[in-house]
């Protein structure tokens, strides 16, 4: 309404100019009158005129200069995007400038603005280019693209809008574990008497070619690999069964001091969850918030998407205890399985659910999100953990869990 009153003072202001200049020149008449008449009339036309610059009919691309071309492009959480877009203006009217607001709304509400202008050239077209902020994990669209221009004057301002939908998703950031010695160790029975019942036989058809892991038989490894690279190979067999992994995702809001917290909890999944789908691992999620989700531990493209794509917009939004959360759904898990319990939790809560977990026959390992503990305070817990005979992790920064692990950075 107050645009529309704006207007509509600028509208009747220069009515009235060219109602006095048309007066001046008939109750005054000569040449200054004329002249006056003449000039307010051009001017009025102009500005008439001008509304039907072609700027409600511009034709625009939006591209993302990534190289991505018409394919969804894959980010993760952290990085930023580059966009350009190229518009074209028909008609022949002159036009100053174009202003150009792109919008970015992330699923949840959150949006942001970039503005930019650019000077058409003779042809009537032009280009502008941004870069994103650093985006945050979860589901992204862009809105509809703004074009507004004005007269040379700036009294009246003409606009039109771009549709141009493009939709993609950024990713949970991930570390790129190498190798999980640990694990294998464990399955094949180097922590616990009882891991042949939950080790895997192998067959005797060659898969490929893995790192040597300290302790691999000598008819295990990999001659020519290793003469080829220089470094110690191991073969490695296919698999008749593979170890069941069920990832335990925290998500109670009370346990997590500010949102990056979570997101290091949900990066942590997100390797465990990529190291499995490379190792052929059958590996599951359980994620308890404002709705329940649990992904069965199996095998499959299909699975290992599904699993991506809840962690892309999962929050914790949850009001129940890990020790609740898993009593509750007691049924969903069987003796033998390795569960990993990722949680910035680390005292007596957590000692009860490393409890019934070895209660009911199945082996806990835990990932401390310790992101805003002190060292002296992360050594102590992992003290604790080694007195109790637990393979535990923590993790301050996602780049730890690499070398923590066993892997390297490549």
């Amino acid at each position: 309404m107050d645009r529309l009153a704006r207007l509509s003072s600028r509208f009747w202001g220069l009515a009235l100019c060219f109602l006095f200049s048309l007066m001046f020149l008939l109750f005054q008449g000569g040449k200054l009158a004329f002249m006056l008449f003449i000039m307010v009339t051009a001017l009025c036309a102009y500005l008439g005129l001008s509304h039907w610059s072609g700027i409600s009919k511009t034709q625009g691309v939006r591209t993302l200069t990534h190289g991505y071309g018409d394919r969804e492009p894959v980010l993760e959480a952290g990085t930023s995007l580059s966009v350009k877009i190229e518009v074209r203006i028909p008609g022949f009217w002159p036009i100053p400038y174009v202003s150009i607001k792109d919008r970015l709304i992330r699923r949840g509400g959150e949006e942001q603005l970039f503005e930019a202008f650019l000077i058409p050239d003779w042809k009537r077209r032009g280009e502008v280019s941004y870069r994103t902020q650093p985006l945050r994990r979860g589901y992204y669209h862009f809105g509809r693209t703004e074009c507004a221009t004005e007269d040379i004057f700036g009294l009246f301002e003409h606009k039109g809008t771009l549709d141009l939908p493009y939709s993609f998703a950024v990713l949970p950031q991930k570390a790129h574990i190498r190798e999980w010695k640990q694990l294998h160790h464990l399955f094949r029975g180097v922590h616990h008497h009882s891991a042949t019942t939950r080790s895997h036989r192998e067959t005797t058809q060659i898969n490929g070619v893995r790192e040597y892991i300290y302790g691999d038989r000598l008819a295990r490894i990999h001659w020519n690999a290793t003469a080829k690279t220089g470094t110690w190979k191991s073969k490695e067999f296919e698999r008749e069964s593979l170890p069941k992994t069920v990832i335990v995702l925290d998500r109670n809001m009370r346990a997590y001091k500010d949102k990056d917290d979570f997101e290091l909890a949900v990066s942590v999944a997100a390797s465990l969850l990529d190291y499995g789908a490379r190792k052929d691992l059958a590996i599951g999620l359980l994620s308890v918030g404002k709705q329940f989700h649990y992904f069965e531990p199996k095998l499959g493209a299909g699975h290992h998407k599904a699993i991506v794509n809840h962690l892309i917009e999962v929050e914790a939004d949850g009001q129940h205890a890990l020790p609740d959360v898993l009593k509750n759904r007691a049924k969903l898990f069987s003796p033998g399985i390795f569960v990993g319990i990722i949680t910035p939790q680390h005292g007596e809560s957590l000692a009860q659910t490393l409890a019934w977990i070895e209660q009911r026959q199945m082996v806990p390992c835990p990932f401390w999100i310790a992101r805003s503990q002190t060292a002296a305070e992360v050594e102590h817990w992992r003290r604790q953990m080694k007195k109790g005979g637990h393979m535990a992790y923590a993790v301050q920064f996602l780049e730890e869990l690499e070398t923590a692990l066993g892997g390297r950075f490549v």
